[in-house]
């Protein structure tokens, strides 16, 4: 039975390289204790823009601008191999990673909040783009596409991805269900007790596993030239996300979790088979599925602005 580790880590903010070097710290720890699978949380290379709730958009333009050129500057671009420790660490060790990242795509100015699947070669199984950013994430990350609505084969079994509040969109899940998911992760900003009962619904919809992995962000974790810093961030405030990542077996039973105000790993035996299992009397891609009356077209089709003939 393969055991999982979610890291419930914080980013180095905005600083690419020291994130990364800590992940891959993190992930020899988590071998160490017999991880097959590690995780970390949305956007872990390198933070959640968390600023983006605090500041006015127009109004703290100043700040705006001055963050925003940071976290592009430390965003990763995958054509560039930045992730390659990582890769080289999954490849070493032959387990499967899945991390959140702020992807800059290549020469391009735009982010995207992306996560990505890295198999037990080292290679990028899958990469996902977050397909609506929400509220004033939209000033900062751009729109995904279909690509990445992919459910992939791991040594610990079907695993699929989506990112935060992507997991309130029924068709969405609905494409990761079609695809026999047996392990579905959600790296997330969000936190609280409305966030586990939505996570075990989808186990109870899904009948798989769900793996939350959620952002970890201590008033420590501010760099002291953060802009407005005091205003934003006082220091009598401890903790600016709570993180509560979770492991949730099929049919809603919390396992392990919820990790609140609290940095480290949290580990748990994930049995894929259960998720066959479970699917005995509920089955909503399957014998509970009425494709005579309902049906979801998916466009895998990458989403570009100009083509070049």
């Amino acid at each position: 039975m393969p055991k999982v580790a979610i890291v419930q880590e914080s980013s180095v903010l905005l600083d690419r390289e020291k994130t990364i070097d800590k992940a891959v710290l993190m992930i020899e720890q988590a071998v160490a204790n017999g991880a097959k699978l590690v995780v970390f949380p949305e956007t872990f290379i390198s933070g959640y823009p968390a600023w983006i709730w605090r500041l006015r958009p127009g109004g703290d333009w100043g700040a705006c601008e001055s963050l925003h050129a940071r976290l592009l500057e430390s965003a990763v671009d995958l054509s560039a191999d930045q992730l390659a420790p990582i890769r080289e660490i999954a490849k070493k060790h032959a387990i499967t990673v899945v991390c959140g990242l702020n992807e800059r795509d290549g020469s391009s100015a735009t982010i995207y909040n992306s996560v990505v699947i890295i198999g037990a070669d080292g290679e990028i199984q899958n990469r996902h783009r977050k397909l609506m950013p929400t509220n004033p994430e939209r000033m900062v990350w751009g729109f995904g596409d279909g690509t990445g609505l992919n459910v992939v084969n791991t040594s610990c079994g079907r695993v699929g991805t989506l990112i935060c509040w992507e997991n309130y969109m029924p068709l969405a899940r609905y494409s990761l269900y079609a695809q026999g998911i047996e392990i579905y992760i959600a790296p997330t900003y969000d936190s609280g007790d409305g966030w586990i009962g939505t996570l075990q619904h989808i186990a109870r919809e899904a009948r798989c596993w769900v793996l939350s992995s959620g952002v970890i962000m201590a008033n420590s974790d501010i760099p002291d030239d953060f802009p407005d810093r005091e205003t934003l961030y006082p220091h009598s405030e401890d903790w600016i996300n709570p993180g509560d990542s979770a492991v949730i077996a099929p049919g809603g039973e919390i396992v392990t979790g919820p990790m609140h105000q609290e940095k480290g790993v949290l580990y748990a035996d994930v049995d894929p088979e259960r998720a066959a299992v479970a699917k005995h009397a509920l089955d909503v891609v399957g014998h509970y599925a009425r494709p005579d009356i309902f049906t979801l077209h998916v466009n895998r089709q990458p989403q570009r602005p100009i083509a070049f003939e």
